[in-house]
Formats: C-alpha cells, sequence, structure tokens
C-alpha cells in the first residue's frame, strides 16, 4: 500500500507541538553551515592545496551536524519502506568512490572526493529526515532563500566597485579574503569584466542565479503574505541583470530548457504568472542592463561614490517598481486568471500546451535578440556573446572535444572508474589536442571516469528514482502538498540540467544543495513499504546508527588530520616567501607529509628544498631523500608531471642523463602534447646518442636516437592533425616544432644513414633569414644530406655562402662522414 508524505499522512509537525533543545540546535547549524560555506570560495574543489582546508572543514561540521542529527531522531530511524532505505542507499555514492581507489589515477585527489561523498551522503541523509518537519522545512527553505539573496546581493557590491566593503564584512568568515577584498568575485578574461560573485567562476554563478531565479518567481505565486510576494518580486531583477553580468552563453542556453521542465509541473494559471513574472522583470532588467554594465566596467577601473550611488538608485528603484508590480499581480490578477482557467486546469494534459507555446515564443526571442537589431539595446559585451552562441563557436566545439575525450578514458577504466579527480590526472594522456582543462566541463561525465560504470548505474539510478517516485507522489498531493518541497526540485534540476554544460559539482557548496534538495524531494516522495527487507525498529536503528555513526567518526578524524596536513602545508609555502632556513621550512612539510604521505604540493617543495641543500653542500643524503621521496609519492601520484619532473631535474643534477631520460621515455604516452617534455626527449637522446657514438658503443646510440626520432615523428603527426581541427576550435598550448629540435632530429637520420629523412626533417626548418648560427646549421645538414642522395639546391646554397663563406667546404666535411 502507498505510503505517501503528502496528504493527512505527511510526517508534519502539527502547530504548538513542542521541540526539543537539540532540534533547535540541529536547524541553527544546519542555518550557519549553509551560511558559511558559500563564502568559502563555495567549497571549490580546485585540486590545489590552497583549496582543501575549508573542504575538510565542512566534512567536520557536517559529521557533527550528523551526531546531532543520531542524537535528534534516533528514535524515528526505521527501515519499513523506500524513502526509508533510501538513507541506505545514499551510502552506496562514498562507498563507490573508496572502490575506485583501486584504480585511482591520483591517490591525493581521490581521497578528498571520497570527503566529498560524504558530506554529500550526510546532507541527504539530514535532509531527508529534518524536511518532513513542517517547521524545519519552512526555515531551511528560508535559509536557502535569504544565503542566495545574501550571495547575489554580495556579487552586486564587487560590481559597483564596493569589494573592500563587501570585503570588511566577510573576512570574519571567509579565507577567500586577501587585501581587504574577496578574491575574483568580478573575474576578467577575453570577453571583459564577467560577475562571479562568491564562485570566482562566471558559469557556475549563472548555473546558481538561474536555479534562484526560478526559485523566487516560485514563493512570488505561493507566499501568502504581501510582504513575501513583494520581497521575492523584488529580488528578481537584481538576480536577471547579475545573470546577464555572468556574460554565460551556458546560462542564457539552459534557462529556457529549466524553465520549460518546470512549468510542466505547474497548473495553466500558475504557469503565466511565471512567464508573466519572468517577463516583466526580464524587460526591467534588459532596460537597465546598459547603465548597470557600463557603470560597473567604470567603477571596477575607478571607483567614485556618486557613480556606485547612481547605480544603486537605477537597480532599487526599479526592482522597488517591480516587486511592486508582483503584489498588485498576485492579489488582483492571479486570484482571477485561476477561476478563469480552473475548467482548463481540469483537463488532461492542459499544462502541456503553454510550455510548448513558451518553447515558440523563446525560440522568437533568440532569433530577434541574436539575428536582428535588437540586439543593440544590450550592452556590448552582452550582445557580443549572444552573437557568438552557435555549434561552431570555440567553447562548444571544446566541450565536445572534451566529452570525445572522457569516453577514451572510460574506455581504459570501465568498470570501477580512475578514481576522484581522474580527468584532472589523465587528461593529458587521453586529449585530442594540447588544451588546458583540469575540469570536464561535463559532471556527469567526469562522474563517469571516476567511477566507472558500476559507480555511475548506481549513482543515476539513485538519482532518478528519487524524481520518479516525487513526481509521483506530487501528481497524488493537492496543491499545499506540491507546494511544500516544490524548491528542492527547482534547485536540483536547474543545478544538475546546467552541469552537463559545465562543472557546477565541483563546487561543493553546490553538490550540498543539490544533495539536500534530493534529500527533501525523498522526504514527501510516494513510498510504499517494502516488507522483503523490513528490520524491527530497534534493530533497525541501532544497527543503521552503529554503521554511520561509525562512518562518521572514522570522516571526523580523516578530516581534521587532513585539515592539520593542509594547515601544515600552507605554513611551509608561507614560510618559504620569507626566510631561508631550513629547519624553519621543513618542519611542516613534515607534519603534512607524516600525515598524507604523497601531498604533491607538499613533496615538491621538500624535494626541491632537498636540491637546494644538495647544491650548496654537495650531501649525498639530501640528493637521495629527495630522489626517494620522488619515487615513493609517485606510486601513489604517478600521472603528476611536476613530480616527474622534479625527480628528471634531480637526475640531472646528478649527471645521471641516463636515469632522467628513462623517466621521459617511459612517462611519454602521458603528456603527448607536451611539446617541451616532446624536446626533451629529442633533444636529450641526441646527446646521449652521440656520447655513446664517440664510445663506439653502436647499440646504445641506436637505441637513443630511434626513441628520439620516433618522438620526432610523433610530433610531426600532432602538428598534421592539429590542421585538421574545425575552423572554430582553439588549439590550446603551443605545439610546434623549435630549431634544436629539428636539427638533432636531422642528426640523428643522417648518422643512422637515412639521409633522405634527414632532408625531409631538416628542410621543415629552414628559414628565409640565415643570420643565426643554428639557422646556418640546419641548412648546412640538409645540404648534406641532399649531397648524400646525389642532389643539390644551389640558390638555398649560394644564400648560405653569404653568411657563411666556407658553407661548400663545412658541407663537403659532413658528407664524406660515414657512420
Amino acid at each position: 500500500m502507498s505510503n505517501p508524505v503528502y496528504g493527512k499522512k505527511a510526517v508534519a509537525s502539527r502547530k504548538g507541538e513542542a521541540r526539543s533543545a537539540l532540534f533547535w540546535v540541529l536547524i541553527s547549524g544546519i542555518i550557519l553551515f549553509l551560511a558559511w560555506t558559500p563564502f568559502q570560495t563555495a567549497l571549490f574543489n580546485g585540486q590545489e592545496l590552497q583549496f582543501e582546508k575549508p573542504i575538510f572543514w565542512a566534512a567536520i561540521l557536517a559529521t557533527l551536524l550528523l551526531f546531532l542529527w543520531i542524537a535528534q531522531f534516533y528514535k524515528s530511524i526505521q527501515l519499513k519502506d523506500e524513502r526509508d532505505w533510501l538513507a541506505v542507499g545514499v551510502l552506496l555514492l562514498p562507498l563507490t568512490y573508496i572502490l575506485s581507489l583501486i584504480s585511482a589515477a591520483s591517490h591525493s585527489l581521490a581521497m578528498n572526493m571520497i570527503i566529498i561523498n560524504c558530506i554529500y551522503a550526510i546532507m541527504f541523509i539530514i535532509g531527508l529526515y529534518v524536511l518532513r518537519d513542517k517547521l524545519g522545512n519552512r526555515i531551511i527553505q528560508n535559509t536557502i532563500m535569504a544565503v542566495a539573496y545574501l550571495i547575489v546581493g554580495f556579487g552586486l557590491l564587487h560590481w559597483f566597485g564596493q569589494g573592500k566593503t563587501a570585503g570588511a564584512i566577510a573576512k570574519w568568515f571567509s579565507n577567500t579574503v586577501l587585501n581587504g577584498t574577496y578574491t575574483h568575485a568580478v573575474m576578467t578574461d577575453s570577453n571583459g569584466l564577467r560577475l562571479t560573485s562568491v564562485f570566482q567562476y562566471a558559469n557556475t554563478y549563472a548555473a546558481f542565479l538561474m536555479a534562484f531565479l526560478f526559485a523566487a518567481v516560485f514563493f512570488v505565486t505561493t507566499s501568502k503574505k504581501w510582504y513575501g510576494q513583494a520581497f521575492h518580486s523584488f529580488m528578481l531583477v537584481p538576480i536577471i541583470v547579475s545573470l546577464l553580468l555572468t556574460l554565460s552563453r551556458g546560462g542564457l542556453v539552459m534557462l529556457p530548457v529549466v524553465f520549460v521542465l518546470l512549468l510542466l509541473f505547474l497548473k495553466p494559471a500558475k504557469q503565466l504568472m511565471w512567464i508573466l513574472y519572468c517577463g516583466i522583470a526580464g524587460v526591467a532588467s534588459l532596460i537597465i542592463s546598459k547603465p548597470i554594465t557600463e557603470l560597473g566596467l567604470s567603477l571596477n577601473e575607478a571607483f567614485s561614490s556618486s557613480g556606485a550611488f547612481k547605480g544603486w538608485g537605477i537597480l532599487l528603484g526599479v526592482s522597488a517598481v517591480v516587486g511592486l508590480l508582483g503584489w498588485v499581480i498576485q492579489n488582483f490578477i492571479a486570484p482571477k486568471l485561476e477561476r478563469v482557467l480552473s475548467n482548463w486546469s481540469a483537463k488532461k494534459a492542459s499544462n502541456m500546451w503553454i510550455p510548448i507555446g513558451s518553447l515558440v515564443f523563446g525560440g522568437l526571442l533568440i532569433f530577434l535578440f541574436i539575428g536582428t537589431n535588437l540586439k543593440n539595446v544590450l550592452p556590448q559585451n552582452i550582445s557580443v556573446r549572444l552573437e557568438n552562441i552557435n555549434f561552431n563557436q570555440h567553447s562548444v566545439l571544446e566541450r565536445f572535444t572534451f566529452y570525445k575525450d572522457a569516453m577514451k578514458v572510460l574506455a581504459d577504466y570501465p568498470i570501477i572508474g580512475a578514481g576522484g579527480g581522474a580527468w584532472a590526472s589523465l587528461y593529458e594522456q587521453y586529449q585530442n589536442n594540447p588544451y588546458t582543462s583540469r575540469q570536464a566541463h561535463n559532471f556527469f561525465l567526469q562522474y563517469l571516469i571516476e567511477v566507472g560504470i558500476v559507480g555511475f548505474v548506481i549513482f543515476m539510478s539513485f538519482i532518478l528514482y528519487i524524481f520518479y517516485k516525487y513526481i509521483r507522489g506530487y501528481i497524488k498531493g493537492n496543491e499545499e502538498d506540491r507546494n511544500r518541497n516544490f524548491l528542492y526540485l527547482i534547485i536540483v534540476l536547474s543545478i544538475l540540467i546546467h552541469s552537463i554544460l559545465d562543472f557546477n559539482m565541483s563546487y561543493v557548496f553546490m553538490g550540498i544543495l543539490v544533495f539536500l534538495g534530493l534529500g527533501g524531494m525523498a522526504a514527501v516522495m510516494d513510498s510504499k513499504p517494502i516488507k522483503k527487507w523490513s528490520l524491527q525498529d530497534s534493530t533497525a536503528r541501532n544497527i543503521y546508527t552503529a554503521v554511520i555513526g561509525l562512518a562518521s567518526i572514522i570522516v571526523l578524524i580523516t578530516s581534521i588530520r587532513y585539515v592539520q596536513a593542509a594547515e601544515a602545508g600552507m605554513e611551509a609555502r608561507r614560510i618559504v616567501q620569507v626566510s631561508s632556513s631550513f629547519e624553519e621550512i621543513k618542519a611542516p612539510l613534515d607534519k603534512d607529509l607524516s600525515i598524507r604521505p604523497s601531498h604533491p604540493d607538499s613533496v615538491l617543495l621538500t624535494a626541491s628544498l632537498y636540491q637546494t641543500i644538495y647544491k650548496q653542500e654537495q650531501d649525498e643524503n639530501f640528493y637521495n631523500a629527495s630522489v626517494d621521496l620522488l619515487n615513493k609519492a609517485l606510486k601513489a601520484e604517478p600521472y603528476n608531471k611536476s613530480m616527474l619532473s622534479r625527480l628528471i631535474e634531480s637526475y640531472e643534477m646528478k649527471q645521471q642523463p641516463e636515469q632522467a631520460y628513462e623517466v621521459l621515455i617511459n612517462n611519454a604516452y602521458k603528456f603527448k602534447w607536451d611539446i617541451n617534455w616532446s624536446e626533451q626527449i629529442i633533444n636529450k637522446g641526441y646527446d646521449l646518442g652521440t656520447k655513446a657514438l664517440g664510445t663506439g658503443d653502436l647499440a646504445t646510440k641506436d637505441k637513443y636516437f630511434k626513441q628520439a626520432i620516433e618522438a620526432f615523428a610523433e610530433v610531426q603527426t600532432g602538428i598534421q592533425h592539429l590542421a585538421t581541427l574545425p575552423e572554430g576550435q582553439l588549439q590550446g598550448r603551443s605545439f610546434e616544432n623549435t630549431p634544436d629540435m629539428i636539427l638533432h632530429a636531422g642528426k640523428m637520420y643522417y648518422m643512422m644513414n637515412q639521409p633522405e629523412q634527414a632532408a625531409n626533417a631538416l628542410k621543415i626548418g629552414i628559414q628565409d633569414d640565415l643570420s643565426q648560427p643554428s639557422a646556418q646549421e640546419i641548412v648546412r645538414w640538409y645540404l648534406a644530406g641532399l649531397h648524400k642522395l646525389g642532389q643539390n639546391d644551389e640558390v638555398l646554397l649560394e644564400k648560405l655562402k653569404q653568411v657563411d663563406p666556407n658553407a661548400e667546404q663545412n658541407i663537403k666535411q659532413l658528407a664524406d662522414l660515414q657512420f
């Protein structure tokens, strides 16, 4: 028998029901947690030391919240129906990340992702129970909306040049405030200034704004109080203006998609009201977008109080008008509209027609703003971004490339994946061209390659099951029940849909919103008893609390230790800027590495420290310590290019070029698009080969020459491939031949008695200007190769003779060499 939370069987607290002090402590903890997390760069998992400490602090706080939850809800824990078992099912998500440790490309990043997924599981479990309580649910929803509006205001303060004011407030609880200003709340890239607020990344801020634009509209249409209707209407303009200031094309593309999907859940009258509110606020925002944009651009160059006052005056004035209109419409027009459309609403599939019509209307608007002069009403930076929305635009082509490359990773790690941080560790090995992107720009693909097919199927089954059961419960519920937790659907759907195009979920704060939202959806889903797996209440609660309690203690201890490691690593970085004392620098590094032996930043700094001391004192112990540390760390971080480069440097410092070359060759497949890596193989292979030739060791000479020549051939293949990239796609990092590379490759071919290949290789490097000695040497060897083939190039020879009078004699000497 179905047992939905909707309706009379809702687990909602009655008015006047007393709640324990523990309940209020838990609610207060959640409020503070949600208010703190966004201002730590939204807990960005940036795979760098500087981003780690806030994430581990969030894990500590999350486990403390879970202990409070166990104490408060212990007697409510049971495993009788589908909803109850979701609290067990969510534990499979961090377990799949633990399983992927077996084949993890980076142990350090994989451990970070295990901790992060434990945070998500905790927030889901807490949400599943707390959000069944009517008052608790209302408080958390109001908290989420208040935090969202604070983030919007925080961003606009920076847009109007008042970063110092915002920083003075945020510095008390944020580690992102440097020199009195929150770092990169307004970012600069090739498109100019882009608003990012707490995220430091405009596209993720756009996804956040999209979610809370629809959340604000939802609260306008459901608020019973006049001030709620007016205030949420008021906030529509700041949200839309902020969305425009992100210059996010992905946000503008995904906004109508999510909007239409959400409309399908509403009755025709509500659909029209949503369209009306978005339309009014959208038009108002477009009208003021030009002056707001221009003021922001000038204020971020040179602040003036009058300019900031003018900007706020325009924004707040228009917002107030829209707020007033929202209150008027909701009180006088909305009720009449619902009465007029009540018969239509009762018809089957009545909620389909308006979304279909809105798609057509939205398509027309897009055409007008992109293909006609209507775009001129927008600020130039926004209109340029709109013009560039097409499938041949470089960011679209690059994303498709990321997705294809992600599938190559999956092909090698299909079952359990390559662990957390797999993309950041492995993408250079599988990339189609030399781009730089430590994020796959698609949450689902990134998740897939991290946990493999097994983990991805578990994750998607978990998500889709909640959506399915929520929608079933939504259909059965009345209007009040449907509205109760609809906010969570808005948040989860908006963020996950946009995450198809970007790495929003790499911000742990966004993940917290999603999993708390999933808990809110599951709290009111259509839920049936599972008699087959039903356990007695006492047995269920004892087993479940014992398992998650023990797991939480492990997560808590690990997170505390990781906070200590991150603090020590950061302390060492600070000390090295102001001190040259070996003991002073090494003390925090030792502490970090005693906790996390392969922690990349501290491994690299420690190895560098050992190398410096070895150079100064020539003490073998420091050299051995450096090499041993790097080799040990590379067992856990085999794809860390910086560690490999440091190891190569260690061998070269000790005059061990053969060992350095072995590292280059053994890891070449990992960095095939790194031209510096290829150049080192070619140049060092030439040096080692000629050294072997000088001692008469022809076999060793051939080994080194063949390896170096193969690397040169792969570079030529890569250059030819890059020429086939679509016209709009950017190549990425530089990938081209260098004079040294060409000269050494040509010489090696020549010394292996392959004059034709030598001539072909050297011809690539011939320049019009032969004033440089390297350019002359390339031509000299090229002409010697032609001579071996019975050919010549008189024009080029005469040109060389102009800068080298002995050219003919030198070429003859080369041609007479026998190998």
